[in-house]
């Protein structure tokens, strides 16, 4: 641990403190080990609550209007998950548990419209519409792939696109009609996804294959694939549509593509070293030295992102432009998933 101290404040005094941001907020930040959610004032740089959660919390999704958030209760090896836990920010508690029945290991979710999340699970292969304030599964779509992860779903709330990790594909759900159009072959461990904000392009992540597809959201057609070397694992577009970011769990790094010449244009290696017990967590051993950089969120203004670097139980700050490190926050044990939302706990404010 002091190792990994010493590691972060070198990283932080050759990339420089960006300060405390112009904007407020709160970051949740979902710690896998430890079941719990921390409630991050990105004003006040500071974590202001941590809640229980289910086990091994994976995902955080925040509800249009900021006032709640969901996190997937994925559960560890050998337990899964089948439930969600809701959380009132403002108040920082969690206000009610939704059992999601037979659908295991929830995963990756969207609060795509007032009370309507779309959920993904993976043991039971399907994508889910939940209402998060009822605490009620709507619907029910099967996606017959195998171990169906992140989702994205279009600006106009009518599709949803589900990656499957071991099928390599991703699956697109009509979300009006509620049922499945197809499975559009990717790439070897499809996985991270993004939708551009003009909802022209879906951008995914193929972790097992090295490679970014981009499909077109009305034809459902792949229209350029793309080299990426490193896992990547997270997708994230800059509001403006312009900036790609990609978080690369093998080697470490954060990659920025220029989305309208589809071309790599940077990368910056997180030298974070990772921590004690990491051989013991999730992704074991699988990356080596490597941080295992994952959950990715990128700040309303898209200045700046955040990047949970899951093995060294640290979240980046990142400026979207340069990659230069402007902060690093200390999080619980393994974080991944995270959310933000403009809403900040009222005692923050006190």
């Amino acid at each position: 641990m002091r190792r990994q101290f010493l590691i972060c404040v070198s990283l932080i005094a050759a990339c420089g403190f960006g300060g405390a941001p112009s904007f407020a907020g709160t970051l949740l930040i979902a710690n896998k080990t430890d079941n719990t959610v921390d409630l991050y004032d990105v004003k006040a740089q500071k974590s202001v609550a941590t809640l229980p959660t289910g086990k091994a919390p994976h995902e955080a999704a925040v509800s249009p209007d900021g006032r709640m958030a969901v996190i997937s209760d994925y559960g560890p090896r050998g337990n899964p998950g089948s439930t969600l836990t809701v959380i009132d920010v403002q108040d920082a508690k969690v206000v009610r548990t939704i059992s999601l029945g037979p659908h295991r290991r929830p995963h990756g979710m969207v609060w795509f419209a007032e009370n309507r999340l779309a959920v993904t699970t993976e043991d039971s292969r399907h994508m889910l519409v939940v209402d998060p304030n009822a605490g009620e599964v709507l619907s029910e779509v099967e996606t017959g792939q195998e171990v169906s992860h992140m989702v994205a779903v279009t600006p106009n709330g009518k599709r949803a696109f589900v990656a499957n990790i071991r099928s390599g594909s991703v699956t697109v759900i009509d979300l009006v009609a509620g049922k499945k159009l197809r499975d559009i072959e990717t790439g070897r461990g499809a996985e991270g996804i993004a939708i551009t904000p003009d909802g022209k392009e879906v951008w995914v992540g193929n972790r097992g294959a090295d490679t970014l597809s981009i499909i077109d959201p009305e034809s459902l057609k792949i229209v350029a694939t793309l080299p990426c070397r490193g896992v990547p694992i997270r997708v994230a577009v800059t509001p403006d549509g312009a900036r790609v970011l990609i978080s690369c769990a093998d080697t470490g790094e954060v990659v920025l593509f220029d989305a309208k010449a589809r071309k790599e244009l940077a990368r910056r290696k997180l030298d974070l070293s990772t921590v004690p017990d990491a051989a013991n967590r999730l992704f074991g051993d699988r990356f080596g030295d490597s941080p295992v950089p994952v959950g990715l969120v990128i700040a309303p203004g898209g200045e700046r992102a955040w990047i949970a670097a899951t093995q060294a139980d640290v979240v980046v700050v990142v400026d979207t432009r340069s990659l230069e490190v402007k902060d690093l926050i200390r999080a619980g044990r393994e974080p991944d998933g995270m959310a933000f939302t403009p809403v900040t706990v009222a005692r923050a404010e006190d």
